[in-house]
């Protein structure tokens, strides 16, 4: 029987992560943040269920394309198994081979045919100035297709809308003060528009690529999450970074920071906005949990609706 195990998983070194071992990790990450308990079978198979009827669709709009390649540094497993087996993606522009109008027709025609149960993740501010002339993703049948022309047709077509960088959530970096564009959030968009679907905001400049996964493996298996009053999931946007920083001791001591190199003291005096900002980054970390921002500069508060403006100059105290 071990013989047969080591086969197998020699197997899955050669051709990839299996499609239940991929599962079985996801229930995992997921069942750190408290979704669900590691391994559940029960999720596992809810999971499995739900990606023969809930594709997604990923569009982008005004931004930088950050929070795909954030999505796209998955290391383990790998993302080519994220997008394919637990995200269940139908369309995505920084991936997909396709383009033109067989990639457009392709996206109308699963977003009919799944009209009600598909998640449309939106990335990417969206341009209202000028007709939606500031963004134009595509054509089809000779005809430019602009983000505020797909976003009206497909939001009230999707059974739920990710989102995802605080660009789509909340205008970011292409609503900053200067900004010619008229670039909004999707929430905003929708409201102008009189959208009724339901947006679940998954900001960050980028945003952790668990962030994002957790919250479609959560739409699948539960449906919406719990979200605060700026739309995030509490699971991941519950935590005040302050309350929960390393530093916190020395702050309370009265131990600060006068420049980046100190490796002791409270960051708050050289521009570290944790106080004002809430996500769980001080737990969860990047690039695989090496590190977060505060380990190397400040937090920018990068996950808040008044981002970038709020928060500048980064280096100055609020």
């Amino acid at each position: 029987m071990k013989d047969k195990e080591m086969l197998l998983d020699g197997q899955q070194q050669k051709t990839g992560v299996s499609r239940r071992i991929f599962l079985k990790t996801v229930t995992g990450t997921v069942a750190g943040i408290g979704i669900s308990q590691m391994f559940n079978p029960a999720l596992v198979l809810a999971l499995e269920k739900a990606l023969e009827t809930h594709p997604v669709l990923w569009i982008q709009g005004q931004g930088c394309t950050g929070c795909s390649v954030s999505l796209l540094n998955c290391v383990d497993p790998s993302i080519a198994d994220v997008l394919l087996k637990v995200i269940s993606l139908q369309f995505m522009p920084t991936v997909m081979a396709s383009e033109g109008d067989t990639a457009l027709n392709n996206l109308y025609h699963i977003a009919e045919k799944y009209k009600g149960k598909f998640s449309l993740v939106i990335e990417g501010a969206i341009p209202m100035a000028a007709n939606g002339k500031y963004c134009v993703i595509g054509e089809l049948n000779h005809k430019e297709i602009t983000m505020v022309d797909i976003v009206k047709d497909l939001g009230p077509k999707a059974g739920s809308v990710l989102a995802v960088g605080t660009c789509a959530a909340y205008g970011g970096i292409p609503a900053a003060s200067g900004s010619e564009t008229g670039a909004t959030g999707v929430r905003n968009f929708f409201q102008t528009y009189g959208i009724k679907t339901p947006v679940v905001n998954i900001p960050g400049c980028p945003p952790h690529p668990d962030w994002i996964v957790g919250s479609i493996a959560h739409l699948l298996t539960k449906g919406l999450p719990e979200l605060d009053n700026d739309g995030r999931p509490n699971i991941f946007f519950g935590d005040n970074i302050h309350d929960n920083c390393p530093h916190l001791d020395e702050f309370d001591s009265g131990i600060m920071s006068e420049k980046l190199s100190d490796a002791k003291g409270c960051r708050m005096d050289i521009g570290c906005k944790g106080p004002d900002t809430y996500a769980d980054c001080y737990n969860r970390k990047w690039n695989s949990g090496m590190n977060w921002c505060v380990d190397n500069a400040v937090c920018i508060g990068c996950v808040e609706p008044g981002f970038p403006d709020a928060s500048s100059p980064f280096y100055e105290p609020a």
